[in-house]
């Protein structure tokens, strides 16, 4: 698990463009004692093949497989852009994030900061930070800038007889995840939810709490409340705004009438739909999915990261991805940030489902694409 210290930070930092800023970067590993002297021709040879560029005005430039000899201990050198620094193709970075790694050392680097860095509102936080310590919060997560939500905080067909045991169980589902306590299931069963609906309600509080979150409950029975047909209630535990960009999902739902997206979804579906990602379908039945084994020796860095993902683009299909050997969880396939973030080491396997017109093309060319070692064949 990477440490920040305020060491690793460089602040207020200018560059006339990216080069200029890798090899003020590669100079702060090099000072640091973590490169030998000559390790900036890989990191700008590797910014030449592909852009380290994540998203969200992230940078994380590195070297290339021929100079990992050179590094002598794994660490990072972070170099803050108040302004701005041009990456190309119209992207603007305002944290660089200088990687010196052995081995596949750095994938457990790059699966923490792109957990921490894909949430919304990252890069307004980051351009905006002040301090070293302000920084530190932002890439270890301890800045929350979404809500907590995960098959954890998802309870579908609960045998409820009233909305009091739906609000019951959906505080504790936000209780036991660790979010809030007591207080805040015992405020929850009080209040009266907000009826969305066609059987969807709404209800939050913010007693007891610690991190924001949501959670979801469906009910298996018939039920009402005031007359009015119970079928699905989401719950807010709120202690900042972190919420706030689920709660605009659930508008836009409501206002185009579309609760049944909601409430007539797998766990895995609505996971998806309240944070903003694409809707996967049963794939299985289609047969639109694949298995493929990572034949690259240190992994999906960011390199070949960039090569599965510029391949999955290439193609009209909703594509998603799992690995295997990791959580399970299915990512949009399409996204540097998330494909990164699964961790993937030499060997693992990886699960692709797709849906669309070119469903059938777009597996088979990732799959060539992974068998030829996305660029490193």
């Amino acid at each position: 698990m990477l440490k920040l210290v305020k060491s690793d930070i460089t602040l207020s930092q200018k560059a006339t463009d990216k080069f200029e800023a890798i090899e003020n970067i590669a100079q702060a590993l090099t000072e640091k004692g973590l490169v030998k002297q000559g390790y900036v021709e890989g990191m700008l040879n590797r910014e030449k093949q592909n852009s380290t560029f994540l998203g969200n005005g992230i940078a994380i430039p590195h070297g290339t497989t021929d100079t990992r000899s050179m590094v002598k201990t794994t660490g990072v050198s972070v170099h803050h852009f108040p302004n701005g620094v041009e990456w190309g193709d119209g992207n603007k970075v305002f944290v660089a994030i200088g990687i010196a790694a052995k081995s596949d050392e750095h994938l457990g680097i790059l699966k923490q900061l792109t957990k921490v860095l894909s949430a919304d509102g990252v890069e307004e936080c980051l351009r905006s930070a002040k301090t070293e310590q302000d920084i530190i919060a932002l890439l270890n997560g301890d800045v929350q800038l979404e809500a907590d939500f995960d098959a954890a905080h998802i309870q579908l067909k609960f045998p409820a007889s009233d909305m009091v045991q739906m609000s019951a169980v959906a505080g504790g589902l936000l209780k036991n995840t660790g979010c809030a306590g007591a207080e805040f299931v015992a405020d929850l069963v009080t209040k009266t939810p907000t009826h969305l609906g066609q059987g969807l309600w709404l209800v939050g509080s913010d007693k007891q709490v610690t991190r924001t979150g949501v959670s979801f409950v469906s009910t298996a029975n018939d039920c009402e409340l005031d007359g009015e047909k119970v079928r699905g209630l989401v719950a807010f535990a709120a202690c900042n705004n972190a919420h706030q960009p689920i709660l605009k999902t659930i508008s836009t739902l409501v206002f185009n009438n579309e609760h049944n997206k909601l409430l007539d979804a797998s766990a895995e579906q609505i996971l998806a739909l309240l944070k903003g990602e694409e809707v996967a379908t049963d794939a299985d039945e289609s047969g639109n999915n694949a298995i493929f084994k990572i034949k690259n020796a240190h992994g999906l860095h960011a390199r070949p990261g960039a090569m599965l993902v510029a391949e999955a683009k290439k193609f009209e299909s909703n594509i998603r991805v799992a690995n295997l050997d990791g959580d399970g969880k299915t990512v949009n396939a399409k996204s540097l940030m998330k494909v990164i973030a699964l961790g993937v080491k030499h060997g693992h396997q990886l699960q692709f489902s797709a849906e669309g017109p070119d469903a059938a093309q777009a597996l088979e060319s990732i799959g060539n694409a992974i068998a030829s070692g996305l660029g490193e064949g």
